[in-house]
């Protein structure tokens, strides 16, 4: 099974995916956790120079190019070979956020994008994505109070974070096998959401008997 968290910036992925992985750790499953861009050598590389400071000048060709470049490198050797295991993959972005930022964030064209989406995946979709939805601000905020520098993509703007909030509810509205979860609240209260919908949806997996609350004893 393959599952990814999508959202804005400061929406909390990072801390679900690491909720998720500890509830994981409790239900016995075998699974990988990694990250989007990154989980290679190669993706890792790639996404120091994505993610560079605000004064890195980037077309979004060339950031949509590099993006693809560290996602083929991420099918090929982290998640095939891990659901070739029987492993579960749990990921922190995938292809919904390339049509969320560089398509409608970037104001290329969608159709294309979602072209070389395939070419760098080989058609490899998630089973579920699940998408963080935050209010900018409250995204902002978050990321303000925790004293984090904005990297190149985060420094763009309200704007920029508008649109992109705004095609993630598109995309969860017209494309398959995604769903949205409120982020606000906190994170305990959001992982409780996601854990739901884990549960609702793969319940042979995540059965309601071995639901755990986040924070509890395993």
């Amino acid at each position: 099974m393959f599952i990814v968290l999508e959202g804005g910036d400061g929406a909390g992925k990072t801390t679900q995916v690491t909720l998720l992985s500890l509830w994981f750790d409790d239900l016995g499953l075998s699974y990988v956790s990694t990250r989007e861009p990154g989980g290679t050598a190669v993706g890792e590389a790639i996404r120091e120079i994505v993610l560079a400071g605000p004064e890195m000048d980037m077309p979004a060709e060339t950031e949509l190019m590099l993006i693809l470049g560290a996602r083929a490198a991420f099918v090929r050797d982290v998640v095939r070979p891990a659901l070739a295991d029987g492993k579960l993959v749990i990921a922190d972005r995938f292809s919904l956020s390339t049509m969320a930022y560089q398509g409608y964030g970037r104001g290329l064209d969608l159709d294309q994008v979602k072209r070389t989406v395939t070419i760098a995946t080989r058609g490899l979709t998630p089973d579920l994505y699940i998408v963080l939805d935050l209010p900018a601000d409250e995204g902002e905020d978050r990321q303000s109070r925790e004293a984090e520098s904005p990297d190149r993509i985060e420094a763009e703007g309200r704007s920029f974070r508008d649109t992109v909030r705004e095609a993630y509810l598109h995309l969860a509205a017209t494309e398959p096998d995604v769903t949205v979860v409120s982020a606000m609240g906190t994170p305990e209260e959001v992982q409780g959401r996601i854990r739901e919908e884990l549960v609702a949806r793969f319940p042979a997996t995540f059965t309601d008997s071995e639901m755990i609350e986040p924070g509890g004893a395993g």
